[in-house]
Formats: structure tokens, sequence, C-alpha cells
């Protein structure tokens, strides 16, 4: 496995006051048993796809010729969608670029999630339309959001390409059957791509809508398969659940949740390649888990920034919260720290002869140990390296995890019927305008 799961400073035997007591773990890692008996049946019975995508390839190939010709044409790529259809792509594509754009000679790709009519307007002044591509997702295919994004900048790509080579610069993925936007793809000649309807946008991350545009940036999308299908394979091979993380985080989360009132789950990554991962994990937990009163409420952090920001809170606010660190050792990594001085100054003299890599890893541990000294229930992901197996296999760890903490919450991780009221009421509301 490319990770080691340490959940000691969640249980009361390491933690002492505010850790999980070892009767209500073991009562809540014997539920995961059962849960873990049925998610396999259901996989088994093809009920559950995303548990089976890892093991696929011929999707992969198939888009290949689809891949090289947006890396060989184009400098930047739109990627249209929400949620789901955004987060998956746009967490995958951390591990190739950088505040700075692309790390490996790819395009850059601009992932759009939003309607805000100033954010498209600046987009558009940077961008040569002549060289940009166009990737557009959604589920169901009447996603008003991602329909509105693509009906704003149909005419400008059209103006530019004509009818004859739109298809060579925009690309569809939705469910293959009859909707608004296939019906669309399928009159302007567009390439469509088809998302499996069985596979909710959140579990999506490892279909065709998280890795055509990892892939288009550079990534091997058969590794970030590979990372997912070794969790899969551990979690249904037999082990006991104390060596199954996904099983142990799910009885953490609900035992805390039970005995100790945990309320919140903060997610705290100490990679700026993985900062958009609790994005991701955000809405998988948010939306799978928080039905009939039941759910605890992800927040999002990085490492080493929210020290100096969210840290005052978590050590000395309302001891409502569960930790999850993620890191790897970056000791001896990076740029040398500086060490020359002023004379006599010793205050910083414990830089002296470090790395930036130190510094980072030394943080995330000293901060482990700080929250679990106050009595701050806290577990950490320690990463072999950051790569795309490390990635695939964190994000199925996340997926089980949540699915398997909905089965013990008794509640249906895979709908959000409380979302379609607002949906309901937006479109109710422009028909009035």
């Amino acid at each position: 496995m490319s990770y080691t799961h340490d959940a000691e400073f969640c249980l009361a035997s390491t933690l002492g006051e505010g850790g999980l007591e070892q009767k209500i773990f073991e009562e809540q890692l014997q539920g995961c048993k059962s849960s873990l008996a049925r998610l396999k049946d259901d996989k088994d019975s093809g009920r559950l796809p995303f548990l089976m995508i890892p093991s696929e390839r011929d999707d992969l190939v198939s888009c290949q010729a689809l891949v090289s010709s947006y890396r060989e044409n184009c400098d930047d790529i739109i990627v249209l969608g929400t949620g789901g259809s955004s987060l998956g792509g746009r967490t995958l594509y951390g591990l190739a670029t950088s505040a700075f754009g692309p790390i490996n000679g790819g395009p850059h790709l601009h992932f759009i999630d939003n309607i805000d009519p100033h954010s498209f307007d600046v987009l558009l002044k940077h961008l040569d339309i002549s060289r940009t591509g166009l990737i557009v997702v959604s589920k169901s295919g009447s996603t008003a959001e991602t329909v509105s994004q693509f009906m704003a900048l149909l005419p400008i790509f059209q103006k530019e390409y004509g009818a004859d080579k739109l298809s060579e610069r925009v690309t569809v993925i939705t469910e293959p059957r009859p909707n608004p936007l296939r019906k669309l793809a399928r009159d302007l000649g567009l390439e469509c791509l088809d998302q499996n309807p069985l596979i909710g946008g959140r579990f999506c991350i490892l279909t065709l809508v998280g890795l055509l545009p990892a892939m288009i940036a550079g990534l091997d999308a058969a590794a970030l398969r590979d990372g997912a299908q070794k969790v899969v394979d551990q979690a249904f091979s037999g082990a006991s659940m104390e060596d199954i993380p996904a099983a142990v985080g799910a009885a953490i989360a609900t035992g805390l949740q039970r005995q100790r009132g945990i309320r919140q789950t903060v997610i705290m990554p100490y990679e700026d390649r993985l900062a958009d991962l609790g994005l991701w994990y955000n809405q998988l937990w948010a939306e799978s888990l928080g039905k009939e009163g039941k759910g605890t409420t992800p927040i999002r952090a990085l490492g080493t920034v929210d020290q100096h920001s969210q840290l005052q809170l978590y050590l000395d606010g309302p001891q409502d919260k569960m930790f999850t660190m993620i890191y790897h050792d970056a000791k001896g990594m990076g740029l040398p720290v500086d060490t020359v001085l002023p004379k006599g100054e010793d205050s910083l003299s414990y830089l002296r002869g470090r790395t930036l890599g130190d510094l980072l890893t030394v943080s995330a541990e000293a901060t482990m140990q700080t929250l679990a000294k106050n009595g701050r229930p806290v577990r950490k992901f320690l990463l072999d390296k950051i790569d795309e197996e490390t990635l695939g296999a964190l994000t199925m760890h996340f997926m089980l995890e949540t699915v398997i903490t909905a089965d013990l919450l008794g509640v249906n991780p895979y709908d959000q019927p409380a979302v379609e009221q607002g949906k309901v009421l937006a479109r109710r509301m422009l028909k009035d305008l």
C-alpha cells in the first residue's frame, strides 16, 4: 500500500480523555464487517460500478487519440462542470500543476465550476481561443449551471472553428441516454463520452470525468486506477477489520460522534499538490452523509498555512472535531534554508542546515502531537510518495470510508434529496424573471 493509516491518537488508550473507548470502537468495527460484506456483494453483482472501475482499461485506450489531439493542439483547456463533475478532475490535476502553471508541458486546464460572469470575462481575455479546447461534463445532461456555461461559450467556439472543426475542440461527457446535452452534442457533431449512470458525481473521480482531464495534463491514468484497485483488493481480502484502513476510519468517525459528540471533521494535507483533495472530500463526505439530521461537517485546511489561521480554534475552541493529517516524509528535500543570520542572533539558529522539506515535515508531526496533547482525536496518512498511485489509493480510501460510514449511520450515501429543493425553486424563479 502506498500509504500508512495511523489512528492511534483517536483512541482513548493512547489519547486519553477525548479519545474513543475500545469497547465502542470494537462495536463499530463489527458493524463495518457486515457493511463490507454487503459492499462486496454489490460490487460482484455490478450494482456498485465505482468499485469496479479501477480494474478497467478499455475506456482509457479508446480516448488516447482525443487526449493526444488536445495535448498537441491546445495551450488551454476549459473544463465546464460543477460539484463532482469538476472537483474530481481538479483534484487529480493538482499533481500536474502548481500556482505557476503546468509543470510538465501540458495544456493549462481551467476548471470552471461557477457561473460568475466576471470570471468568464476575465478568463476569455486571457485565452487564445484558437488554441483552446472545451470539455463539458454533466451526468444528467441538464445541470442548469453547466448547460448555461456551455451555451454562453458555444458561440465563441463556433465562430472560431466553424461547424466543420468544432468537434476537434469540444467534447461532452454525459450519461448514455437521452438528455439535452447529449442531443445538443449530436446536433453539433461533437464527440460524446459516456458517464456511467450508476456512478454518482462525487464517486466518479476515477472515471473519464476525472481521468480525461488528468490524461490531457500528462498524468498516468492507469497508475491512478492501480492505486485504487489495491485499496479495493485489501478491503475485500478477508483481513480483520483492524487491518482495513477504510473500516477503521469509519468506525472511529461514527464512534467519536456517538461517544464524544464529534460534529466536525477536519482534513489537513501538508502538500500544495493535495490542496484540492480537501474540496473533493468536502462534497463526498457532506453530500453522502448529511441526511436525516445525521453526519458530521467536513472542514478543509492546508498545512502549514492554516496552522497560522485555524489552529488556535482547533486547540482552544470547542472540542467537537476530529482531525485527519496527510503528508509524506519530505525531510532533506527542497532548497536549503539560508543560514546567514545577523551577528549575535540566535533565535533562528534551529533553521541552520535545514531544508524546506525538513520544516514542512516537522511542522506536520508537531501539529499532530500538539493536537493529541490537547485531547483532540487526530489520525494521519503517511504517504510513501506523492504520485498517481498514491492519489488513486487515497481517493478510493475516502470513498470506501464514506460509504461504510453511511451504512453505520443508516443513510443512503448515493442520493442528495435536499439539494433538489433548491434546484426546483431556482427553475421557478428563472421562469418568473
